[in-house]
């Protein structure tokens, strides 16, 4: 495709104010739609600039942290431009984590304060129990009961608060907000994120790749909190004056029919964001609506490389095809995506346009074409660091390049597949075994829901693949017929040597799945 050249931020830049005056025009146009109503973009602007008030007032300062732990609501966006516009630090948090990973995140963080969804205070509660940090105040939003003397609503929060004139003197290198990694390894790691960051990605893939306008009505089925879910819920379709329907609940097929079918909120999405593991549950869902039953015109896919036969299985159903992509927390979106008009299934497409690929081998030099490397991405849409976790931070951020943690091999027209984790590369009688290339196989039988393959050991201590089967809904397989099954479709040294059926696969809250559970259950074997 050819790139439009995008024009930096100038050197005075606060991301909520651009979005304000993006849409200024736009007052009387809704901006979000949640479970309980609409939210014009005139009111988003006066709101927001009465949380950032509110915030100053309350002794937030400028710089410092204010938790943000709230289902996706018209709340959300209030709360996280509030505090950009009066130059506070919204950290995104996950909403679902545990208590325990809460207070790691209050205590690492250093919130001052904590803006919070009504069913998400006695988390938050439990999380301050633990003493580690104490915050100096509670927001609450829609408090469904009388609340205690420390916390107080959000409307009462803001109610006597005038809309803050000026936004504060940031820049597009000044930080932003945080996002924190989905920690399925480990602790979470703060990413912290510029005013200038979403602004890059909604320019570069929102504009350029998606093609959002204002005639859009986007759904996201990732949260707010993720960095996939700000991108397509907030940055991408604020900056093209769309509208965004937005849903508290989880995006099981069944809720999420319901708002395609236009059951909720009068309008029907346009635009879906989702992920391989939602599309393969809708797609298997008795459920699932009919193609004149919906008004998608393209559908988004990350989180994990799409199977190139659940593309194609959409792609018949609705008439409309889902743009997969890889980006990650820490480039904050999508910089590799197949095009609109240009889906090569299968693959992860092409560079988004203002980002660079190169993929290493363990010299650290470039691999051929058709040779497997590990990922690396040059973008203008970069974390500035972990917070306090500087061994991270330089392995992940080197120079101007991050290193993904995948591994990836480029095509001959230039689009690049898949390999799986760096950390997941089996090497399988001293040839490399990608476990996604696996499992995308055995997904393509009639009776397999999803798969998940990993390394484990054999009597002589050599690897060996297994791979962990849910089976669809009534369906039945043999070990020995899916084995065959892939043994007919990839080389011989690539198929499971032994399959386990389970009823469902340990993942993260980003849906992504957890093969180091997985190792965990095969030791305990």
């Amino acid at each position: 495709m050819t790139a439009t050249r995008v024009s930096a931020p100038p050197a005075a830049f606060n991301f909520a104010q651009h979005l304000f005056a993006l849409n200024a025009s736009r007052s009387k146009k809704a901006a979000f739609i949640d479970d309980r109503g609409t939210l014009t973009y005139g009111d988003l602007a006066e709101r927001a600039r009465r949380v950032a008030a509110a915030l100053l007032a309350a002794g937030v300062r400028r710089e410092e942290r204010v938790l943000l732990l709230m289902h996706d609501s018209c709340d959300w966006p209030v709360c996280f431009l509030g505090a950009m516009y009066a130059g506070v630090v919204p950290v995104a948090v996950n909403t679902l984590l545990t208590a325990d990973d809460i207070a790691y995140t209050l205590q690492h963080s250093r919130a001052q304060s904590a803006l919070v969804s009504d069913a998400l205070l006695p988390l938050l509660r439990e999380a301050m129990a633990q003493g580690r940090h104490e915050v100096k105040g509670i927001v609450v939003s829609h408090p469904s009961a009388a609340l205690p003397g420390d916390a107080q609503s959000l409307a009462t929060f803001i109610a006597n608060a005038r809309p803050l004139a000026e936004p504060a003197a940031t820049g597009p290198d000044d930080i932003g907000f945080w996002l924190y990694s989905s920690g399925s390894t480990g602790r979470p790691k703060g990413a912290v994120h510029t005013h200038g960051n979403p602004y890059w990605t909604a320019e570069l893939y929102g504009a350029q790749i998606l093609g959002l306008t204002e005639s859009d009505i986007c759904f996201s089925a990732a949260k707010l909190f993720f960095a996939y879910g700000l991108g397509n819920a907030l940055s991408f379709p604020l900056s093209a004056g769309a509208t965004v329907l937005l849903m508290a609940e989880r995006p099981t097929p069944e809720a999420t029919f319901k708002r395609w079918r236009g059951e909720v909120g009068g309008v029907k999405p346009t635009v879906f964001f989702g992920a391989p593991t939602g599309f393969a549950g809708m797609l298997a869902s008795p459920a699932l609506p009919a193609k004149a039953d919906v008004q998608l015109r393209m559908c988004s896919s990350a989180g994990e490389a799409l199977p190139a036969e659940l593309g194609e299985r959409f792609r018949d159903h609705f008439g409309c095809d889902i743009i997969d992509g890889i980006g990650s927390t820490e480039m904050l979106h999508v910089y590799l995506s197949n095009l609109p008009g240009r889906v090569r299934y299968g693959t992860t497409g092409w560079p988004v346009p203002g980002y660079e690929i190169e993929l290493r081998g363990d010299d650290g030099r470039n691999v051929a074409d058709g040779e497997t490397g590990d990922l690396y991405v040059k973008g203008p849409s970069a974390a500035l660091m972990y917070w306090a976790n500087r061994d991270k931070s330089r392995e992940t951020f080197q120079g101007a390049w991050t290193k993904s943690g995948d591994k990836y091999v480029r095509n001959e027209d230039g689009s690049y597949t898949y390999g799986g984790r760096s950390d997941d590369m089996l090497k399988v009688s001293g040839i490399y075994v990608s476990p996604f290339e696996v499992e995308s196989t055995l997904m393509q039988h009639a009776a397999v829901l999803e798969a998940a393959v990993i390394g484990v050991p054999d009597d002589e201590g050599l690897t060996k693949t297994k791979a962990f089967v849910v089976l669809k809904a009534g369906a039945q397989a043999s070990d020995a017929e899916l084995k065959a099954f892939v043994k007919e479709r990839l080389a011989p040294y690539k198929y499971p040597r032994s399959i386990e059926f389970i009823t469902e696969l340990p993942k993260t809250a980003t849906g992504k799945i957890q093969r180091f559970k997985l190792r965990d259950l095969q030791s305990k074997h």
